[in-house]
């Protein structure tokens, strides 16, 4: 597969930034997709090539991009069974298991989610042009519950775009030790790296960790646990985890962050992430105009 070539002409009478036109012209590219094909000298303007993003247009430029194919990842695809719950020509949405690790990372090398996804729609390679093929976000390797795959990459930067715009409702069930300190809140406690244990995450003062919102409502309470709705607002590493236990009631069995021994006999933390975007995918299955 070649290059693809697109030229087009600026004719408005106010400026604009480079990168600002032309991903208006290619909406299904992000703007730092185009900002990175400027900047590796892949659009000319007035065919001289142009390597800042934020170059000024004043008028009647004739400007050309060439978008060559995606990179392939090198990742080998598996013949993983995936559950999938929905899906159409730009989307599938998979319930993962716990236990799956969602990307290839350091030790996690094969049978990920993504090799398995591979597998199923091998023209996903190279989507995003990242490692992590039409991957938008992940769920922690012994969380179970729903994944949205994108399959092309307009799907992919719409939907990147719904999660980065907080338009996507992620709702989990969470079995927690004892109960919180009301049976619904909101909790709002920065999450950054545990200053003794690098791997792990805290509830850090805000200027060493980013900004972590959640709220949660009881749906049952039992002699020793509760059964909890959990919906995260940001989307940081070990979130809901982090934040149950920093409520004095961590996720059942969660032997990292909550007890060591566990209270209810299982051999992964009580987790599952069980609704996602339902309003935005029903919107989006209807009207693909959206993107």
């Amino acid at each position: 597969m070649g290059d693809r070539i697109e030229t087009f002409r600026f004719e408005k009478e106010d400026k604009q930034r480079l990168d600002v036109f032309l991903t208006a012209c290619l909406p299904e590219f992000s703007r730092s997709r185009i900002q990175g094909l400027i900047k590796n000298g892949f659009v000319k303007v007035e065919a001289e090539t142009v390597t800042k993003a934020g170059r000024d247009l004043a008028g009647g430029e004739q400007i050309e991009i060439r978008i060559p194919p995606p990179v392939p990842s090198g990742l080998v695809a598996e013949d993983i069974p995936l559950d999938i719950v929905f899906e159409n020509e730009d989307l599938v949405v998979v319930n993962k298991p716990a236990g799956m690790v969602v990307h290839p990372s350091p030790g996690h090398d094969s049978g990920t989610l993504v090799h398995a996804a591979l597998g199923y729609i091998p023209e996903l390679e190279g989507i995003g042009g990242e490692e992590r093929p039409g991957i938008v976000h992940r769920l922690d390797k012994d969380t179970s519950g729903l994944i949205v795959i994108a399959k092309n990459e307009r799907a992919h930067r719409w939907l990147q775009e719904q999660f980065k715009s907080r338009n996507v409702e992620k709702i989990h069930l969470a079995l927690v030790d004892g109960k919180p300190p009301t049976p619904a809140g909101r909790v709002e406690a920065p999450i950054g790296r545990n200053t003794t244990h690098r791997k792990l995450m805290a509830v850090v003062p805000l200027d060493k960790g980013r900004e972590a919102v959640s709220e949660y409502r009881t749906l049952e309470s039992f002699p020793a646990h509760t059964l909890l709705e959990v919906h995260p607002l940001t989307g940081r590493t070990h979130q809901i985890r982090v934040h149950m236990a920093f409520l004095g009631c961590p996720v059942a069995a969660d032997m990292v962050y909550g007890k060591r021994k566990p209270t209810v006999d299982l051999d992964r933390h009580f987790l599952l992430f069980r609704r996602i975007c339902r309003s935005s995918l029903s919107t989006y299955a209807k009207n693909r105009s959206i993107l």
